[in-house]
């Protein structure tokens, strides 16, 4: 690389560096970076959900409801009927290839709890804006996804006592960890 290339170069990465800089000094106190949230935001997502159901919070939902949930917000990446894209994860199917040499990964096919569906819809979905859905959403839609996978039936209300009774159809398929140092939280 010539002197001049490099000189152009390392003045457009010096140009490029100050002009984020610049623009993450104007952001507004929310936005910048190392900014504290509020106590009330904090405990607005401090929320753990165990698979025995401790930390659900109140609210219900059934897969009626979750049907017109999932058109809104889910079906744009996961498609209409669950089915994934390039880019996004099939959320149905796959019951019976875990053994095989193709594998398919699905809430049907791996997922071992279904108050694990719940806590990862809560937190991540939906992906362009997580955390947009009521707790009674998150319940309606996990109940539509479930029901899609032929786990429960349309009309079944899912609640912070019915989803951890839910029997996942892979919930036998994982192992506990036995290392010595592994402790399970409380």
């Amino acid at each position: 690389m010539s002197k001049g290339a490099l000189a152009v170069l390392v003045s457009s990465a010096v140009w490029m560096g100050a002009s984020v800089w610049g623009a993450a000094q104007s952001a507004s106190p929310a936005a910048a970076i190392g900014h504290t949230p509020p106590a009330s935001a904090v405990a607005e997502r401090d929320l753990t959900v165990f698979p025995d159901g401790r930390g659900l919070p109140p609210g219900q939902g059934s897969a009626r409801e979750g049907r017109v949930v999932f058109a809104t917000h889910c079906a744009a990446c996961h498609g209409a009927a669950g089915e994934g894209s390039n880019d996004f994860p099939r959320l149905v199917g796959g019951v019976g290839t875990l053994k095989t040499s193709s594998p398919v990964l699905t809430v049907g096919s791996y997922w071992p709890y279904a108050t694990t569906l719940w806590d990862y819809n809560r937190r991540a979905m939906p992906y362009p804006q997580p955390g947009l859905l009521t707790d009674a959403e998150v319940y309606a839609v996990t109940a539509y996804i479930l029901h899609m996978n032929g786990i429960v039936k349309e009309n079944d209300v899912l609640d912070a006592r019915t989803l951890p009774a839910v029997r996942m159809p892979n919930r036998d398929g994982f192992v506990r960890d036995a290392r010595p140092d592994w402790r399970p939280r409380p």
